[in-house]
This record gives structure tokens, sequence and C-alpha cells, in this order.
């Protein structure tokens, strides 16, 4: 069932709740099923008058490692791409947008789709093992919406972006990726102290401190960058490279396309 794919878990003192994808044969990957299912957690919740703060986290060895990469066809042109990145972007807006603060507790690996996932939400935790990056550059793609740039300096946003590295939770925090890392048995206790913290402010308070950031975010462009993105990986998916890694992934299997993607890079990361 649908609702499997994600574990609502109410805390028994105060007024939050700790959402985890619950993917984790598949490391959380977010197919269409799960990303919709988090959508529907996330708006329930904001209408929820006893929910003031959400922590995500994802159940096994991934916080997740961004959207599906098996299971469906992704050799479309442009205008099939442009539907399926706006349709994941709606769904990022919609927890950048909720009206209650949401942390991120990044367990192991936040990829991909699964950093931008991360970035969306207000505030992050890290373990200091966890691995963070956009490594799907490396295959001719990119990620659906611009966050890194609005969390990070540019010269990281770069690197990180031109690159495809992947950094721990502390490099993460020390570039401001993340607020805070922490060693990997303690993530959860962090997350909950600061979801108690969040969740005994006046709720109108971060109600319209988060309504005054999102507004000087979209006051210095933040829809016309992602609209913009949103383009922009949309040609690049269809372009004849985009179309030749699409057709690599429908001829392997995952192991083995990770494998002639990651080929040239052995020995220099």
């Amino acid at each position: 069932m649908a609702e499997d794919l994600v574990i609502v878990e109410k805390d028994e003192t105060d007024p939050f709740i700790t959402v985890t994808l619950n993917r984790p044969e598949k490391m959380n990957a977010l197919n269409v099923e799960l990303a919709d299912r988090l959508d529907e957690v996330v708006r329930e919740a904001s209408l929820d008058p006893d929910v003031k703060a959400i922590i995500l986290t994802g159940k096994g060895r991934a916080f997740t490692v961004g959207y599906d990469l098996q299971g469906e066809d992704f050799e479309m042109g442009a205008e099939g791409w442009r539907d399926d990145i706006s349709a994941n972007c709606r769904r990022l807006r919609n927890i950048w947008e909720a009206p209650i603060a949401i942390i991120a507790a990044v367990n192991g690996y936040a990829l991909a789709g699964g950093l931008e996932l991360m970035m969306v939400c207000d505030l992050a935790i890290a373990a200091e093992d966890a691995q963070l990056g956009e490594p799907e550059v490396r295959h001719v793609s990119g990620p659906p919406s611009l966050m890194m740039p609005w969390t990070v300096p540019m010269r990281h946003t770069r690197w990180l972006m031109y690159t495809g590295d992947m950094i721990d939770g502390r490099e993460a925090e020390r570039i401001h990726l993340v607020n805070k890392a922490v060693p990997a048995e303690e993530l959860m206790a962090e997350a909950t102290r600061l979801a108690q913290k969040l969740a005994r402010m006046p709720s109108p308070a971060i109600k319209f401190a988060k309504a005054s950031l999102n507004h000087q975010q979209e006051s210095a462009g933040f829809t016309s960058s992602w609209a913009y993105n949103m383009e922009a990986i949309a040609s690049l998916h269809a372009s004849d490279s985009g179309r030749h890694w699409m057709g690599l992934l429908k001829e392997h299997s995952l192991k083995d396309f990770l494998t002639i993607r990651e080929a040239p890079f052995k020995d220099l990361d």
C-alpha cells in the first residue's frame, strides 16, 4: 500500500511528527508512489493544528538516493521531461511552502533529487558519515529544482554541480549545506531536540517568519530561477548526449550503469 511507503509517528509529548521514507531495499529512491505519498503527508500535516514541526528521515542506509532510475522509460522528448520535472518541482515547492518547520535528519546518502529534498526543508542535521551530492551530473542529468545556490555559497555550488563529487556530513556542515553534523548514533536524538524546541514555539512565530524568509527569496528571483532550471534540464535530458545516457540506463542494470558512469572518475575521486 502507498501508506506503507511513508511511516508517520506522532511524538508522545510534543506536537511534531517524524516522517520516515520507507523503501529501504531501494535506498528510499523516490518513485512516483513514494513522492506522491510524501507530498500527501506534508499537506495533511500542514493542516493539522496538532502538528507544528516535522522531522523527515529515511529508513535504512539512506535519507534518499534521489529519483528512482529503474522501472521507467526515461527516453523522452523535451515536452515529456518538462512535465516530469515540473511535477517533481511542485512536490518540492509544497515542502518549501509548508507553514510549519521541516527538519531533514540525513542518515546515509542524500543524493541528486534526494539532496534537493533535503535542501527544501527548513533545517538539516546530518550524520557525520552521511554522503551528500549531485552525482547525476555525470550521466548528463541535473536536479529538477535549483536549491543549492539558495543554500550554499556559489563556489561550493559550482564545485558540487560541476564535478558530481560527494561530501560527508562534516564537510556539508563546513560549507553550510546542513546546519549541523553529528555522530550517526546521535542523529535522531539531535533532530528530536530541535523538533521539540520548534514545536514549543508559538505557531504564528515560525509561520510568519517562514513566510517572510520565503518572500525574501522570491523577491531575489527564486521562482524565476526554478523555472529557468526546469527548461534547461528538460533540454539537457532531450539532447543527443542526454538520450544516449538514458538509452544506456534502459539497456543495463542500475549497477552496471553506475559502473559505466563512474569509470572515468575512478582514479580522481
